[in-house]
């Protein structure tokens, strides 16, 4: 098959081809490009040597197609040599071998669609590649992760450009520009967007202004009035920018500046087939249902002419109503008022309802009328909306700079310059024209840097510096703003007044025929071809002239500049008066008139002094000035492929913006130097197989290189030696691989021949061995058959001989094995059969064992577990019960009466002294009631006297002894008071003795607790066995004990409580004493009610008691005094209970003692327990009788006293005072009786509890006395904590409760 190349290789390319070839020869095994018209280039294999004077080449494809392709003998042109596979998707292009087209454009298809990298190195410039879909590699961890890297530390990308840029800021001090360029859709704004945001967050302003903000949030703002959509792209910038971003001295965000350029005003009253105004258009449209927006008459984008002329209004994935809010917060954010802003959105209203007037002449051709019409529009109504547009873009793009704009002295910026790419149409007009220059300009400025970076680098590695020939286009540039170039020509026929473009054409041809740049396309007069860097572009010369002088009618400016809006006039208020004479078409002046009173309106006979080319080439120059004052870096943009589909590679598109982006530009001038670079210590680890064996033995690597290399390539000027790289030109690094898989290959042929010529000898002496196996084997095989024939024939005689006698004898043995068989079989039958029933017993019993153990276990578990709990609320209640006990030893008489010896004997005479007191007050009572009665009788009596002794005399003398007898009273009053005080101080002595005296109570308790540890431990380290046997005797000591002493600190507590009531009543027997005219019988004992864990109730007497205090709540009657019985019974209960104490404690001694005996002596005091033991239950059910009857024996006296008190009720009427002293006590009787209740529920559960207890444990020990294994309780020894017991008793009385 013959391959014939159907596309010539571009010139770029034959410019790249440098000397990759080796005495003209290739070996068959070499990997080539050649030219494809689908994929622009194609790898291939030779698979035949090619040598000097050969006609074609043959070669194998990819595909395993083979084809021929021919070799042009007069040109010597060969294919391009394939980079080897180590170099292959290297992130840097200048790295590569062999430094030209395919392989620039095989390394970015590679890492683009395998590795998904957007971003490449080419030198100094970055590649980035749109991806058409958002990636997840610029979030603000990955800012902070490049912020401090150097550039080739990490993967190429955007944020690493930015943050070389403001390092070499920060280390230079020099102003620095990043220059991001491409065509529309290659991401520039994007890209522009995101090295904004790294400077704004590396940056950030160190005041609380949030510059940074600010200069992000220009960004939809220029995008709403500078962005639409094209074919191309669906957010194409129309217009250039320069964003200046200053910074302080600490380089903080301080402000920004920024510099338009070209705005495509056109845009604003046509647009092309699926193309779109400016974004602001359709954002104002979609938000036409806004209530600020109604007097702007707004309705759809359909309907205004100025933007449906490219058909579809909306944009896939773009909700237009959404961003105008970003827009309208992005104008607050700024600082632009809210008037302002409504008068810029009325502005762009006003646009959109000029492009739907239209203008007809009258028949006069004096007047003319307007009307409405969305279908066309006229022409003269453009200019004006397209100037009001410009003007517009100017306002807001000042007042953002004003917004940006700080006080603060700048120390340097970063300019970010984000500029359309080299664009190339099938009609190319005056937009084009500008874009192609400046992107003319740029390139010049891009070549010159690259080059003098080039020879920095020789200079710093001391390479001799020979000068390299690049492509320079000045001549390109001078074609267009020299003198008399282009655009002189263009401004010099603008001045002309009749002049056309076709005139200006024909100068073009007759001044510019001569150039190498310029031509005259052959079928056309009205067009000319420029011959740029990139490309040859053919521009239309139709509209040049009008776009160049941007006519604007005078009048149509004086009346926007008479505006009742402030801000239009403000718009058109710095422009000079004379304006552009329009282009005067055949018959249209004639026919235009704005009114009929005044003559025809004529064109402006004055014109602006700078032309739209004229300011352009002025701004250009000014923006080269600042890039070649800053330190410039590079970002070229590249679209993949026209469907804006992701991750999709299109390689003719991607070289024809590689070739106008200037990137192989910077690859030719990298390859015409030096452009493989290796350090000494990676070519001396890469190469070393190369090396000899004394060479590697030096200790200088820098010269084991130089051995090596001047042994390798003869030409010396093909290398140079730096300080630490070598360099290489293009192609020697393939050579150098070349020579390394050759000496491998060499290496792996030695290999592979000393490898076979083994494999062969060890088959050879393999078969021979096999021969002679073979001969043995056959041969002993030949005697083996003889040796058989021989036995045969003598067995045979011998079968003769033994057959009979072994017929005879089989047949024997066959009655006999049936015999055998017949008795083994029913032998086996019984066998089975007895078998059986032992295995169906033993299986009986097996799962009558598994059950009953399953029984037993599930009983065992359930009361082990009820066991367990059972023992958690004992302790708890336990461990309540001794933590009163602890209260109430704290609250102990012992230490009070130590102290103070001889109390009880006051206390009895205080007994008799208020028994003697109570009878008298006794006698008092029944001697007043006589006296009461005798005293009503004299009453009456003294009451008609006095009416008669009123007749005669006053009442002054009764007064006076009125007077006398309260001064009397209140004399009593303050005594009884002196007295009361002195009551309660003994009481409250009394109280801070049984305080101390509970505290020793505790000491001593504690001791005991630590004196007892120290025995149990004493008994641990006697023996094992002996702890064994003796901790469930302990155990139940240990809960004996703490029954006795929870018994004792429940009477404890049952005294506290009644002490307290005692003093109470005493508080209230006082006020009584207090009280004059009014005395009770006493009573012999009074007390509300015990504490007591085994009281016995009734209930009738609750409901006495709830009769009495109903009787004397509906009476009212004063409260009741209280005798000393009760406190006297209770110190004696007290001391019975102290010698309790002691004897326990004394039994508790005696039996740790006897511990420390034998085992017989265990036996013995295990008895004496019992006895012990059943001697405290009776003496304990004994003192609970005693307790309840007295308990009994207080509440009747309790009833009775009540009983008194509501009779004697009956009887007088008293105070408010003494009402308010009953109400009081009736309180207190009603909490006494509903405590009463609680105590009462409380004990009986807990009694039932014991009871269940009690009854569970005997059951347990009848099962442990039946059951040989002995289980051990998991919590049945286990230590409980005071606190926790205190705790769980707790929760039983809330439960209760």
């Amino acid at each position: 098959m013959q391959y014939k190349a159907q596309q010539q290789i571009p010139c770029f390319a034959r410019v790249f081809q440098l000397d990759n070839h080796h005495e003209g020869v290739l070996p068959w095994y070499t990997r080539v490009w050649i030219p494809d018209p689908d994929e622009v280039w194609r790898s291939a294999e030779i698979i035949k040597d090619y040598k000097e004077g050969d006609k074609s080449l043959r070669l194998k494809l990819e595909d395993e197609t083979v084809c021929e392709y021919p070799i042009d003998l007069q040109g010597s042109q060969l294919p391009f040599l394939r980079n080897p596979d180590i170099l292959v998707g290297e992130n840097d292009l200048t790295a590569l071998s062999y430094l030209h087209e395919p392989a620039v454009l095989h390394n970015l298809k590679v890492r683009f669609l395998e590795s998904n990298h957007i971003y490449t190195y080419c030198g100094i410039v970055l590649v980035a590649i749109n991806p058409y879909e958002q990636l997840p590699i610029y979030e603000q961890d990955v800012i902070y992760a490049y912020s401090g890297q150097n550039m080739g530390d990490m993967d190429p990308h955007i944020f690493a450009v930015a943050e070389e840029a403001y390092k070499q800021m920060a280390r230079d001090e020099k102003n620095q520009s990043i220059i991001v360029s491409g065509e529309s859709g290659a991401g520039k704004t994007v890209s522009a967007k995101y090295a904004m945001r790294f400077f704004a967050t590396v940056g950030g302003s160190a005041s609380d202004t949030n510059i940074e903000t600010k200069v992000l949030a220009s960004s939809p703002i220029m995008e709403a009035i500078g962005n639409a959509k094209t074919t191309r792209n669906d957010n194409s910038s129309r217009f250039g920018k320069y964003i200046q971003i200053g910074f302080d001295k600490r380089y903080h965000i301080i402000g920004a500046n920024m510099r338009t350029y070209l705005l495509e005003k056109s845009r604003v009253v046509f647009q092309a087939e699926d193309e779109r105004n400016y974004h602001i258009f359709y954002q104002l449209c979609a938000s036409a249902s806004l209530p600020e927006f109604k007097d702007l008459s707004l309705t759809c984008a359909e309907d205004f002419f100025y933007t449906s002329q490219g058909g579809d209004t909306s944009i896939d994935g773009v909700d237009d109503a959404d961003d105008f809010e970003k827009t309208r917060h992005a104008f607050t954010l700024l600082g632009v008022k809210e008037s302002h802003q409504m008068t810029i959105f009325r502005i762009i209203a006003s646009i959109l309802h000029l492009g739907n007037l239209e203008i007809q002449a009258e028949r006069d051709g004096d007047a003319c009328s307007i009307s409405v019409s969305s279908k066309q529009t006229p022409k003269i109504l453009n200019a004006p909306a397209k100037h009001i547009y410009a003007q517009l873009f100017n306002w807001i793009v000042e007042h953002v700079n004003k917004a940006l704009h700080t006080t603060i002295k700048q120390h340097s910026f970063i300019g970010v310059l984000d500029i359309y790419g080299f664009e190339t149409f099938e009609v190319n007009s005056f937009e084009q024209f500008c874009i192609n220059y400046a992107n003319e300009k740029l390139q010049q400025q891009f070549n010159l840097h690259v080059f003098k970076l080039e020879q920095e680098e020789y200079m710093k590695e001391q390479i001799p510096w020979t000068l390299i020939d690049f492509y320079d286009n000045q001549p390109c540039i001078d074609l267009i703003e020299a003198k008399l170039g282009i655009l002189d020509l263009l401004d010099e026929e603008c001045k002309v007044p009749k002049g056309t473009d076709q005139n200006w054409a024909q100068k073009l041809y007759d001044r510019h025929s001569t150039s190498q740049h310029f031509q005259k396309p052959r079928m056309s007069n009205t067009s000319f071809i420029v011959v740029h860097f990139a490309d040859k572009v053919e521009y239309q010369c139709e509209g040049f002239l009008e776009k160049n002088r941007d006519t604007v009618y005078e009048e149509q400016i004086n009346i926007l500049k008479a505006s009742k809006y402030q801000m239009v006039a403000d718009l058109f208020h710095d422009e000079k008066d004379s304006m552009p004479a329009p282009p005067v078409g055949k018959g249209t002046s004639s026919k235009i008139s704005v009114r009929s009173a005044r003559p025809a309106v004529k064109a402006a006979n004055k014109e602006h002094k700078k032309t739209v080319g004229h300011q352009f080439r002025n701004s250009l120059h000014l923006l080269m000035e600042t890039l070649n004052a800053t330190t410039p870096h590079y970002v070229r943009c590249i679209k993949p492929n026209d469907e804006k589909l992701p991750f999709k590679f299109d390689p003719k598109r991607a070289v024809q913006q590689l070739r106008a982006c200037g990137v192989l530009e910077t690859i030719r001038i990298s390859a015409a130097g030096y452009p493989s670079r290796w350090s000494y210590h990676d070519f001396l680890n890469r190469y070393r197989v190369l090396m000899k064996k004394r060479d590697i033995s030096k200790n200088d690597k820098k010269q084991i290189c130089k051995t090596l290399l001047e042994d390798l390539i003869k030409d010396p000027d093909k290398f140079q030696f730096g300080r630490t790289k070598i360099f290489f030109r293009a192609g020697q690094v393939a050579y150098l691989e070349k020579l390394r898989a050759d000496k491998f290959r060499a290496a792996t042929i030695m290999i592979q021949k000393t490898v076979r010529g083994w494999l062969q000898r060890l088959k050879y002496r393999r078969m021979k061995e096999a021969a002679v196996t073979i001969q043995r084997y056959t041969r002993g095989h030949l005697a083996r058959r003889l040796a058989d024939h021989l036995r045969k024939t003598r067995a045979a005689i011998i079968f003769q001989k033994q057959y009979r006698m072994l017929r005879i004898f089989r047949a024997f043995q066959n009655i006999r094995q049936a015999t055998i068989t017949i008795q083994a079989f029913a032998r086996g039958m019984f066998v089975r059969r007895v078998y059986h029933k032992i295995l169906l017993e033993h299986k009986a019993t097996i799962i009558q064992k598994h059950s009953r153990a399953w029984l037993a276990r599930k009983q065992f578990l359930r009361l082990r577990c009820a066991t367990v709990v059972l023992q958690c609320y004992y302790r708890r209640m336990k461990a309540k019960q001794e933590l009163k006990a602890l209260k109430i030893e704290a609250r102990s008489a012992e230490h009070l009466k130590r102290l103070n010896i001889g109390m009880e004997n006051k206390v009895v005479q205080l007994q008799r002294k208020v028994d003697e007191q109570n009878k008298e007050y006794k006698l008092l009572n029944e001697q007043l009631s006589a006296l009461t009665s005798a005293h009503s009788t004299e009453m009456k009596k003294l009451k008609k006297e006095l009416e008669r002794y009123q007749q005669n005399q006053g009442d002054g003398n009764q007064l006076v002894d009125l007077q006398e007898e309260i001064e009397s009273l209140q004399l009593e009053l303050k005594k009884a008071h002196s007295e009361r005080k002195i009551i309660e101080d003994a009481y409250v002595k009394e109280k801070d003795l049984l305080k101390k005296r509970v505290s020793d109570l505790e000491e001593e308790n504690a001791l005991l607790k630590q004196e007892k540890e120290e025995l149990n431990n004493r008994v641990l380290c006697q023996s094992e066995d002996e702890f064994a046997r003796n901790t469930v005797e302990e155990n139940l000591l240990k809960k004996e004990l703490e029954e006795e002493r929870s018994r004792y600190q429940n009477l404890v507590k049952e005294f506290s409580r009644l002490e307290q009531r005692y003093d109470n009543l005493r508080d209230e027997m006082t006020i009584i004493k207090q009280t004059p005219g009014h005395r009770r019988n006493p009573s012999n004992q009074s007390s509300l009610e015990s504490d007591s864990n085994y009281p016995s109730f009734s209930t009738s007497e609750i409901g006495d008691t709830e009769d009495a205090i109903q009787q004397v709540e509906e009476v009212g009657i004063e409260k009741a005094a209280m005798d000393m019985t009760v406190f006297l019974k209770l110190q004696k209960r007290v001391r019975e209970l102290e010698q309790e104490r002691k004897k326990l404690q004394a039994q508790l001694e005696k039996r740790e003692k006897e511990k420390e005996n034998k085992s017989s002596q265990v036996i013995e005091m295990k008895n004496e327990m019992d006895l012990d033991r059943d001697t405290d239950l009776a003496y304990n059910s004994l003192k609970r009788q005693e307790l309840e009857s007295e308990n009994k024996k207080l509440k009747n006296e309790l009833n009775e006293l009540r009983k008194a008190i509501a009779d004697q009720a009956t009887q007088n009427n008293s105070s408010n005072d003494i009402q308010d002293s009953y109400n009081l006590l009736l309180n207190q009787l009603k909490s006494a009786n509903e405590e009463l209740e609680v105590r009462k529920e409380e004990v009986l559960i807990l009694r039932t509890q014991i009871i269940n207890a009690a009854q569970e444990k005997e059951t347990s020990k009848n099962m442990e006395s039946s059951i040989n294994t002995h289980p051990s309780w998991p919590n049945s020894d286990k230590h409980v904590d005071q606190e926790d017991a205190i705790e769980a008793y707790q929760g039983v009385c809330e439960a209760n409760r």
